[in-house]
Formats: structure tokens, C-alpha cells, sequence
């Protein structure tokens, strides 16, 4: 016993001890209850409060560190031991949507603005936006409709609104490019479900401005989203393999060239959606399923060129032949829709104050519907040629000047039929093909004053169609003043243009005539800081509207009590004008530990007049009340909770319409019939299993969870012209809904750069 206790003694003289910190990459959070092991041995324990981890009495020896928790990739460092020795490790852990990398990103703050001229803006985390993506879409404009004042009320649409405002007035800018439409859907049809085309693994940053935006975002009245696309690993190679209840994918990712200057990312995802759709609502418009593909290039040709390739392409098809015999005459059967995007970049660093970007894009869409007879309804092609390039020149310790210009070349042709049978009869409905150059410019002035306490900044665009030749200026400004640490005011103030799309100043209903749209802003908020990482925040803002575009005797209504039969040939005018006020408070705490999310209410108006048609009314995307809560939290180093609740008090169903019992009428008044409240609630688990070089993550989600009924407005099928009773569809969306999904991702061997 002596002789066993001697030697025991002797062991211990000669074990060391490692210990360390885990940090987040973004920021150098310290990171909580994070597993920390010695792979092959049983020596293992977490992350403390303080991100600190220690492991005592290890024997001499070569070893394999092994640190992992869900929602971050997993990270491996091999290391020797010698007797008695003791080592001390700083491990950084970068979020599983994010590039694997070995440094850390520091930032000011978890809320410090991507864009400081920007005094209303939104962003969305990688954790945020996987976790509200949802596994049953895994969309990241999904998450996007989570945000505070965002309102989505549409189940099976990725698209949002913007404070009273519809997507269309909404841009969205992928790595700088204003993308048209980016969706797969069913074109042209009104009710027609969407899913965005990128992946939500390949983005590293989603940010909204919803209003008072900086001038460089171009041809939109309402507010920006403006997402960027992470690169490729630099460290080493890896794959990402997805499955869920309606999308099947895999992403592979790795370091490019000699001392690996470059990146390297692809993936590839297909969905069956249209399956689960099938089983769960009785209306095969929305059967449809997409295929498409993603990648990125990333080089540095040295220390100051450096190039980047990203390329898209994306297919949807809807197939809707098993209801041939319920369909109507000019109904869509088959549907066909194709979008490739394609982003060339170049990025330029003279000197130390000095950024000049230029990017050369190349967008295009076609679509084919046919109806159940096989003949054409409507068919189209969108194209753009885009070349944007943008200075940042810091002049001055305090100051810094941001200028840009970009030009595209517009084509946009298509048709629309309408058919009548025995005998045939066609009628084309709407014919538009032609180009036009887009053309624009702005400048912007930043100033830091006060110790950094005061920014002040002002721009001015200058735009021009060619179509139209109307040229317009637009003024910008925005102040921030943080009147104590914890304390600060912003402002904003700026004019806005948007002109019309091809198809409609081509149109056989429109003109080139037509003006382009125009908004005035303002926005002031206040903003408290309750600790480093908790904030509540009050934002009261406006928007005025004219030149707004509509069809004035496009919708039937009764006229001095009289039924108003709408002409075939009703026209687009610029004859609506219109306001949009209220106020959004939020509170905020981001963490990548314990408790993280938000809770938000939006209080809204939003009316419009049309002056030829003479009617005041709400705008369609009017909601009084909007809600949006979202939490997560990490239960243990390998699952991770996460709940979404989703309040709207409803948009008005479009048209003059009344409802009497359980019949639709017409009215004299527009958009006087509400839909019912929306409400829905989400919860979602993550649950992650390591291996020796990989991981298997497993996601649960209930969606609807409380099974509340929800609909929203389909279509508007015609009226009596005796009685004027009318004919409305709503649809149902989704009810209580189970799905899961995984995630193996597979990590390659390290190469030394």
C-alpha cells in the first residue's frame, strides 16, 4: 500500500494543468457552460460565468482539445503536455452561420450601428436569424418578419411590410446590388406563396432600415434591407449537410490558394415544401417546389486588391394537375419561374483612408404560366445589367466622405392572355417589352464633434430614368447625440424617389409618362442603455407619400348608391397621396449567453387619398397593433430553447367592400373590412451531438402552437351587378404544425497557409 500511495504521489508531482478562455468571435463576449474535453480521456468540464475553464492533475502526454456548444461551430486544438507543465488557451468560437475564423471581431457594442448615418436600424445575429428562419421554410426573410415594427401576417409569404408600406416599396440589396425579385413563387399570381432564393448559411449580416435611410440605398420610398454574404473558411475545409420536413441541402466551404488568400463556398438545396403544403391547406395554388444553387469567391490579390464572385440560380415550378377538373378557364395549372443572379466585386485600398468598391452585376427572371389547357396566361423576362461603384474617404480624424454612382440597363417583356371557350377566343389582356437606363449618384458628408458624442451626417442623391427623362434630387440627414453613457437621441429627415417598373410605364394601362413615387421621412428616437447588453428603445416616425401609383376605376363600388362596372381599360395614375405615423417601443438584451431576444409593440396608421377616384382609406398594409416577441436560451452546452410570438390586429381585406352577416357587399368606402387578428406562436429546440471531426445537430419545432386559425385575403372573385353582393376567397394557413430537421457538419483536416 505504501509502495502503490509512493507512486501515486509521483504521478500527481508530474500532471499539469490547462485552462483557458472561451470568447465569441463576434465581439469577445466570454461564452457560459460551453463543453471543454480532452478527446479519448474522461478529463471534461464547462465554461464558467467569466467564460474560464480548468482541468487539473492531466499526466503528461500529447493531447486533442475539444470545444463545442450548440450554435457555434466546434473547435480542435492539439497541444503536448509536459510533466508538471501548465498551459493557457484563448479559444474562439465563431457562430455555425458565420465564416470559421481565428481572431476576433471587435465591435463597440452588441447594438452599435453597421451604419452610423442610419438613425433607424435593425439587425439580425447569425443565432437570431437560423433560430427564426424556422425548420419547416429555413428562409432568413422569415426572420427578417420578426423584427420590431415588421408585419407578416402571411404564413406562406416571405415577403413583409414597413410601417403601412408594401414590399414592393421595400429594397432589397444583396452584397450592394438592389435585387428585383428573389423569390420562388408562382409570378403573377397574387396568392402565390414565396421563399427567398439564398441561402441563409452563406449571409453574414442582415440589417433593415426602416426609415430615414442613407442615401446610398437608391429607388425605394419605404425602407432597405440590406444583407451581405459571409466568406468561405480560411482555416480549413468543411460540409454542411441539412434535411428537414421540406428542404434538403449541402454547403461545403474551405480556404482558396497558397497561404490561403482566398475562400471558397457552395451549396445546393431542393425542397419538397409542395408535399407538406398539399397536406395541410385545401388550395393547390400554393403547390410548388424549388431547386437552386449558391457560391462565393473570395481572393486577395494583395495586401490592398482583393475580388469576390457571388453567383445564384434558382428555379420553382408549380404543378397544380390534379385539380385540372376544379380549375377555372383561366386558371394557372403549371407554372415555371427562373432567377440567376450573378455579383462580380472588386475592393480597393490605396492607403490607409482611402475604400473604393466597384461591383458589376448581371440579374435575370423568366416565368411561363399555363392555364389547364395548356395555353400560355402570362409569360415574361426581367433583366439587368448593374455597375455600381462607392468611395469612402476618411479626410479627417472626425470626418469622413462616402460617394457613389450606378448604372443599369433595364429590359422587362411580357403578356398577359385571357381565354373564352367554344369557340376559342383570345384576348391579350396586357402586352409591355422594352429597356431603359437607370441611372444615379449621391454624395454624403459624415462628422464626429464632441468627443465622439455627436454625429452629424448629410447627403443628396441625384436620380434619372431614361424612359421618363425626369431627373430628381433628393436631400438626406440624420444626427445622433448620446447625451449620457447610457443615453442617446437620434433624428433623421430625407426625401426618396422610386420609379415606376418597366412593366407598367410599357403597359397598355400605363405610360411612360408616368412620375416616379415620392416619400418625405422623419424619425426621432430615444434610446436606453439598462446594462451593456439590454436596451429599451422608443421610435416615433412619419412618412408622406404622393405621386403614389394606382388604377382609380380599376375595382367595382357603389357610387351614390348606384353599382360603378369598372372599364377594361382602366388606367395607372400618379393620384394617390397618402401618410404613415406611429410609434414603436422595444425591449432588447443580446447575449450569447442565458436569456437573448426581444419584445416589441408597433402602434400604426397608415391612410391614403386617391384624388381622382375622391375616397380616403387605410392602406392596405394599415395595422393598428403589431407584436413581435423573440427569446432563446441555451439550457445546456448542446440545447438550445427558442419561442417566437407573433401579434397582428389585421389588414384590411383590398376593395369597396362591407360585410353583412356572413355575405360580402359593395360599398362606397375602400378597404372598410378588416381580417381577423393574427397570432402565432413558434417554439423551437436545437439539440447537437460532437464527434471526433464532426457534428450532428437535430431541430424540433412546433409551428402554431396554440393551433389558432388564421387566413388572409386570396382573392376577389367577381360580383353581382344586380344585388352587388361579392364573391371573396380567403385562404387558411398553416395550423398546428410539427417539424424537425438536422444538420451534420463534417470538418476537414487543417492545412498550415
Amino acid at each position: 500500500m505504501k509502495l502503490i500511495l509512493i507512486a501515486l504521489l509521483g504521478v500527481l508531482a508530474r500532471a499539469g494543468e490547462i485552462g483557458g478562455v472561451v470568447v465569441d468571435a463576434r465581439g469577445g463576449e466570454a461564452l457560459v457552460r460551453v463543453e471543454v474535453r480532452l478527446a479519448g480521456t474522461t478529463f471534461a468540464t464547462h465554461s464558467d460565468d467569466k467564460g474560464r475553464f480548468s482541468l487539473a492533475g492531466v499526466p503528461a502526454g500529447d493531447y486533442i482539445l475539444q470545444i463545442s456548444t450548440v450554435g457555434y461551430r466546434p473547435v480542435r486544438k492539439s497541444f503536448s503536455l509536459a510533466g508538471s507543465e501548465g498551459k493557457e488557451f484563448e479559444i474562439i468560437l465563431s457562430p455555425t452561420t458565420l465564416r470559421h475564423t481565428e481572431t476576433v471581431e471587435v465591435t463597440a457594442g452588441p447594438f452599435e450601428s453597421v451604419h452610423a448615418d442610419s438613425p433607424s436600424e435593425l439587425t439580425l445575429s447569425g443565432s437570431e436569424a437560423k433560430n427564426l428562419a424556422s425548420v419547416l421554410a429555413d428562409d432568413p426573410l422569415r426572420a427578417v418578419q420578426a423584427l420590431p415594427g415588421v408585419a407578416s401576417n402571411d404564413d406562406f409569404d416571405a415577403r413583409f411590410s414597413l410601417r403601412g408600406a408594401d414590399y414592393y416599396r421595400i429594397g432589397l440589396y444583396f452584397d450592394d446590388i438592389l435585387l428585383h425579385a428573389p423569390f420562388h413563387m408562382v409570378q403573377g399570381e397574387q396568392s402565390s406563396g414565396s421563399l427567398t432564393t439564398f441561402n441563409g448559411d452563406m449571409l453574414d449580416n442582415m440589417v433593415l432600415h426602416s426609415g430615414a435611410f442613407p442615401s446610398r440605398f437608391e429607388d425605394r420610398t419605404a425602407g432597405v434591407l440590406d444583407v451581405t454574404t459571409r466568406e468561405g473558411s480560411r482555416v480549413q475545409p468543411s460540409v454542411r449537410v441539412t434535411a428537414g420536413a421540406a428542404n434538403a441541402g449541402v454547403m461545403a466551404e474551405g480556404p482558396l490558394g497558397r497561404g490561403h488568400r482566398g475562400s471558397w463556398l457552395a451549396g445546393v438545396r431542393k425542397s419538397y415544401l409542395q408535399y407538406i403544403i398539399q397536406r395541410t391547406t385545401d388550395d393547390p395554388t400554393l403547390a410548388f417546389g424549388f431547386l437552386d444553387a449558391q457560391g462565393k469567391l473570395s481572393y486577395d490579390l494583395s495586401a490592398r486588391h482583393s475580388i469576390s464572385l457571388n453567383l445564384i440560380d434558382g428555379h420553382s415550378d408549380g404543378d397544380r394537375t390534379a385539380a385540372r377538373a376544379t380549375l377555372g378557364a383561366n386558371s394557372v395549372m403549371t407554372s415555371a419561374y427562373h432567377v440567376s443572379i450573378a455579383n462580380l466585386g472588386w475592393r480597393y485600398a490605396p492607403g490607409d483612408h482611402l475604400l473604393v468598391t466597384n461591383r458589376l452585376a448581371f440579374l435575370r427572371e423568366r416565368f411561363d404560366n399555363q392555364d389547364p389547357q395548356n395555353l400560355s396566361l402570362a409569360a415574361g423576362m426581367y433583366g439587368e445589367w448593374v455597375w455600381n461603384s462607392t468611395a469612402t474617404w476618411s479626410w479627417n480624424p472626425h470626418g469622413s466622405l462616402d460617394a457613389g454612382w450606378s448604372l443599369r440597363r433595364i429590359r422587362d417583356d411580357g403578356f398577359t392572355n385571357n381565354y373564352q371557350f367554344n369557340p376559342l377566343a383570345i384576348r391579350r389582356l396586357d402586352d409591355y417589352r422594352g429597356n431603359a437606363w437607370r441611372g444615379g449618384g449621391y454624395a454624403e458628408q459624415g462628422w464626429n464633434a464632441a468627443g465622439g458624442r455627436l454625429h452629424l451626417a448629410a447627403g443628396l442623391r441625384w436620380d434619372r430614368h431614361s424612359l421618363s427623362e425626369i431627373q430628381v434630387i433628393s436631400p438626406q440627414a440624420s444626427l445622433g447625440l448620446r447625451l449620457l453613457d447610457s443615453t442617446r437621441v437620434q433624428f433623421g429627415w430625407g426625401q426618396y424617389v422610386q420609379y415606376p417598373e418597366l412593366n407598367i410605364l410599357l403597359s397598355n394601362f400605363g405610360s411612360p409618362a408616368l412620375l416616379p413615387e415620392r416619400a418625405n421621412h422623419f424619425l426621432a428616437a430615444i434610446e436606453q442603455r439598462l446594462d451593456q447588453r439590454t436596451r429599451i428603445r422608443v421610435e416615433l416616425y412619419q412618412r408622406q407619400d404622393r405621386d403614389l401609383l394606382a388604377r382609380p376605376f380599376y375595382d367595382p363600388r357603389l357610387i351614390g348608391g348606384q353599382i360603378f362596372n369598372p372599364p377594361a381599360n382602366a388606367l395607372y395614375r400618379n393620384s394617390v397621396r397618402g401618410y404613415a405615423r406611429g410609434a414603436e417601443i422595444f425591449l432588447q438584451r443580446r447575449t450569447a449567453n442565458r436569456l437573448t431576444g426581444w419584445v416589441s409593440y408597433a402602434l400604426g396608421y397608415a391612410r391614403l387619398r386617391d384624388g381622382e377616384a375622391r375616397v380616403s382609406y387605410p392602406a392596405e398594409q394599415d395595422q393598428r397593433h403589431t407584436v413581435n416577441v423573440y427569446g432563446g436560451y441555451r439550457i445546456r452546452p448542446s440545447v438550445n430553447l427558442s419561442a417566437r410570438w407573433t401579434y397582428g390586429s389585421g389588414f384590411p381585406i383590398p376593395g369597396y367592400l362591407r360585410y353583412d352577416g356572413s355575405r360580402y357587399f359593395l360599398s362606397e368606402a375602400r378597404n372598410l373590412v378588416r381580417l381577423d387578428a393574427y397570432q402565432r406562436a413558434d417554439v423551437r429546440i436545437n439539440k447537437s451531438f460532437g464527434f471526433r471531426r464532426s457534428r450532428l445537430t437535430l431541430y424540433g419545432e412546433v409551428v402554431n402552437l396554440l393551433n389558432r386559425s388564421n387566413y388572409r385575403f386570396d382573392s376577389f372573385n367577381g360580383y353581382n351587378a344586380h344585388t352587388g353582393q361579392a364573391t371573396v376567397h380567403l385562404d387558411k394557413m398553416f395550423p398546428i404544425l410539427p417539424s424537425a430537421g438536422m444538420v451534420l457538419e463534417i470538418e476537414g483536416t487543417r492545412n498550415s497557409p
